[in-house]
């Protein structure tokens, strides 16, 4: 004791003296904070000017602290992801008389950017402004715009920048509206500050203002940097996380009465031209090429053997003259010898499987041969043609199974040929023109209840000139008109939006068609950069006018322009379509904003029982987010598409992230969604998250894992929920908790409560309980998911559900690197079902059938 109170006193004394001494020197304690600072705003070139726009702040201009260190506040969006786009040039910042910060900065362009926050966290739409417009001309500028600087005169903001050694000045009010930029007289013009920080000279744009407005910038980085830790959850963070962890168990209460409507919509597909998805892919087509339409551009000069010839070989020249249509003007002279076209890395072949053959042809006879790799002729048809165009069909059958045969046509003389086609005739339910019957059946066992399509980015394009057109891919193949892909390659359209609306009725699904919003991709490159002002007011409404023909194209009588080119492609019959979606995770800018409103009007006007789906941007949070839910809530849009791809941390940490949507307003489309990879943590991150997404069934209409399909040496992006290659499908361990959840939805959520016997927060989120019932069936259904080292033990009771005494049990199990697991089905009595262990990193499924009351 006596020891203790010395200590003590010794403390007391200690304390005493460094009060005093702090005191009479003047010194304030750290929790002491300054009433007003200075902020200083500014950007530097590192990253190629991509990290956006940083602040420091002051209390004395000599001493400045770096928020963040260089914590990116704003970032440019305007360009493509090359080495020049979404660079932050010069900021210049200034606050106008309502309080409000402006930050305008160059982008290595003819524009200026610009865009607007009350508290530098928060920031409004971006939106580019056309400094140079009434000097250059559209097809001539080349004009770049720097040294962007805002003074204030007479009321209104004068925007100060340099293009090729001239200055010029813009006027503007509002922040919306800029005059037509004239010669600065002010050519010596120099608003910037200049402070060093660390060493370092930059220079920006100097503020003084309240504390409260850094401490809130310092805690919002603080905030979204201990997220991002948190949202790097891996195995490995695991293992060291849950170090002694006990198994768990779960006592787990369902009360049938506790219940609620959720869609019946939940699972479905996205399908996108991306990884060779449709040529080569899905399209049944096994010829590349064969319309002898590839060109240069289609991978922007870059590949000088992406041409015309691609994938064909032999004695033949190029021939323009009389084409079999306008919109196919290239086809093949072959003289005196032979044509080969390798297919897409090969032709893939079954024995005694038939395969249907056609060609146009005009000139002298010539035989079609299916060879192997080492020359053997497989399969062989003479073809008789004449003197002009005819379509020749013949039938071809394979002597052999082989994965790299090659398609051969022969002449004596000089035979021309153009869409050289050859197609499986067994293709998804049979169809001409039809899908690859592996790929598609692998799809159509997930039960998707609905299909988008043709894209995201495929549908708004690559430049104005790129953006999808639906009317270029219906009727005759020889008609369509094709394209460059803006994945970089090519698109032959002959998977176009018939053949979708067809593939949609086949698997049973809600065809989900989305449309460009007049604008193009923000991360356009081809023709100008960004949104490139999006279409032409002028030229709107006959965009306007696609849209709704779509409409009638799909739902319209046979008396009807569009519905008669339906039935003319064999489907008198209305597609009955539901939905329509306009824009995909676009820049929410006022270009795009003017031409949205109008395309959407116009739908909401003439085709009212459309369900029209508009878009929020490419993030889950953020200025596209914000503003695209605005614009949803003012147009009271039915259903908004929210896209998001996350680490699998963000998946675990984010379960409850619809639970606070309000009800009242746009329902969610989850359009795009990925964890980051397919190994089985990331898809039991997945099935994690769909538990919550089940739960919030009554707000979110739809969702579709993102990218569906890609061939195995052509990807452009992983992870994807399905590799393939010519002969082979090779679901990933994500298809296949896709696959459960397709199989097993409900249109009744069932509430239930989990008490867990370890109380860590951390265990107690890796543990997923859902429990829907399907009315059609009568049939329960309980979801179970363990993201733990561990087992878990459930104990489930259930009260005013008359359940039967058996139950179809699906577990999918493996180690958190594993990429092959696959689940596995038993029958079980309920009983067992209720306490069946929960392997360490598993994904149940029980199925009960109900009694009737």
């Amino acid at each position: 004791m006596m020891r203790f109170f010395k200590n003590s006193l010794l403390a007391l004394v200690l304390l005493f003296s460094v009060l005093f001494i702090l005191s009479g020197f003047g010194l304030k304690p750290k929790t002491e904070k300054p009433d007003k600072v200075y902020l200083f705003a500014y950007s530097t070139l590192k990253n190629n000017g991509k990290n956006g726009l940083h602040f420091a702040w002051s209390t004395d201009q000599k001493n400045w602290f770096s928020i963040g260190p260089e914590y990116s506040f704003l970032k440019s969006d305007f360009g493509s992801w090359g080495p020049t786009g979404k660079s932050m040039s010069e900021p210049f910042m200034v606050r106008d008389n309502a309080g409000i910060f402006h930050c305008f900065w160059s982008v290595k362009d003819n524009v200026f950017a610009h865009s607007e926050s009350k508290d530098l966290v928060n920031w409004g739409r971006q939106n580019y402004i056309q400094g140079m417009k009434n000097f250059v001309g559209k097809g001539e500028d080349k004009s770049v715009i720097t040294n962007v600087q805002i003074s204030q005169k007479d009321g209104q903001y004068l925007v100060h920048f340099s293009e090729s050694g001239k200055n010029y000045v813009s006027a503007t009010k509002d922040f919306k509206n800029y005059s037509p930029s004239t010669i600065d007289a002010n050519s010596s013009l120099k608003l910037r500050s200049e402070i060093t920080i660390q060493g370092e000279v930059v220079q920006g744009s100097l503020f003084h203002v309240d504390w409260s407005l850094v401490d809130n910038m310092i805690r919002n980085m603080e905030s979204a940097k201990f997220r991002e830790k948190q949202d790097n959850s891996s195995p490995k963070s695991d293992s060291l996380l849950f170090v002694g962890l006990k198994p768990v168990k779960a006592q787990i209460s369902i009360n049938g009465q506790q219940s609620k409507k959720i869609s019946n919509m939940l699972t479905g597909v996205f399908f996108e031209d991306i990884n060779y998805a449709a040529d080569g892919g899905l399209y049944g087509e096994l010829i590349q090429n064969r319309d002898f339409e590839y060109a240069l551009h289609d991978k922007k000069e870059r590949d000088e053997k992406w041409n015309a010839t691609m994938a064909w070989s032999g004695d033949f020249k190029i021939a323009k003259e009389n084409p079999i249509h306008q919109n196919n003007p290239n086809y093949a002279v072959i003289s005196k010898g032979s044509i080969n076209n390798s297919g897409f890395d090969g032709i893939a072949l079954k024995a005694n499987e038939k395969y249907d053959f056609s060609v146009f042809v005009k000139g002298s006879k010539a035989i079609v041969r299916l060879k192997s790799a080492s020359g053997e002729t497989l399969a062989e048809a003479i073809l008789t043609p004449s003197a002009t165009w005819k379509k020749i069909n013949v039938v071809l059958k394979s002597s052999k199974t082989v994965k790299d045969a090659h398609l051969e046509i022969s002449t004596n003389r000089e035979t021309a040929v153009d869409m050289v086609s050859l197609f499986p005739q067994k293709t998804f339910k049979n169809r001409k023109n039809g899908l690859r019957l592996d790929l598609a059946e692998a799809i159509a066992d997930m039960h998707p209840k609905f299909v988008r399509f043709p894209g995201g980015c495929v549908a708004h394009g690559d430049g104005l000139h790129n953006i999808y057109k639906w009317k270029n891919t219906i009727g005759p193949l020889e008609s369509r008109i094709p394209m460059r892909n803006i994945w970089g390659y090519h698109q032959s359209m002959g998977l176009g939006y018939f053949e979708y609306f067809q593939f949609c009725e086949d698997l049973g699904a809600e065809a989900v068609p989305v449309l460009a919003a007049g604008v193009p991709c923000q991360n356009s490159s081809d023709g100008g950069s960004g949104q490139q002002f999006g279409i032409p007011m002028e030229d709107m409404e006959e965009y306007v006018q696609d849209v709704l023909d779509l409409i009638e194209y799909a739902n319209g009588s046979i008396n009807t322009v569009w519905g008669k080119k339906r039935a003319e492609a064999g489907h008198p019959k209305p597609f009955n379509l539901k939905y329509i979606g306009i824009g995909n995770e676009d820049l929410i800018s006022d270009v795009f904003e003017e031409r949205y409103r109008m395309i959407v009007k116009a739908v909401q006007q003439k085709y009212p029982e459309i369900i029209v789906i508009g878009t929020v941007g490419p993030f889950f949070e953020g200025t596209d987010y914000n503003e695209g839910w605005k614009i949803a809530d003012d147009l009271k849009l039915p259903i908004v598409d929210e896209h998001y791809y996350q680490t699998p941390g963000w998946f675990i940490n984010n379960q409850n992230f619809y639970d606070g949507y309000d009800r009242s307003k746009s329902k969610v489309y989850l359009g795009e969604y990925a964890s980051r990879g397919n190994k089985f943590y990331n898809a039991l991150a997945e099935a994690l998250y769909l538990t919550g997404v089940e739960r919030n069934g009554d707000v979110v209409e739809m969702a579709s894992y993102a990218p569906l399909l890609a061939k195995e040496k052509h990807t452009q992006w992983n992870p994807d929920l399905i590799y393939f290659n010519n002969d082979e499908v090779k679901p990933t361990v994500n298809y296949f908790v896709q696959k459960l959840y397709g199989q097993n939805p409900g249109n009744q959520y069932i509430e239930s409560t989990v008490k867990l016997s370890d109380s860590n927060s951390e265990v107690n989120k890796r543990i997923g309980v859902s429990v829907v019932k399907d009315n059609a069936s009568g049939d329960l259904i309980i979801k179970l998911v363990n993201v733990l080292p561990v087992a878990v033990t459930p104990s489930i009771e259930t009260t005013n559900l008359p359940l039967t005494e058996t139950a179809d049990y699906s577990v999918l199990t493996g180690t958190p690197e594993n990429t092959t697991a696959r689940p596995t089905t038993q029958k079980l009595t309920v009983k067992e079902a209720f306490s069946k262990e929960l392997p360490p990193y598993s994904f149940a499924v029980i199925r009960i059938k109900t009694n009737k009351l």
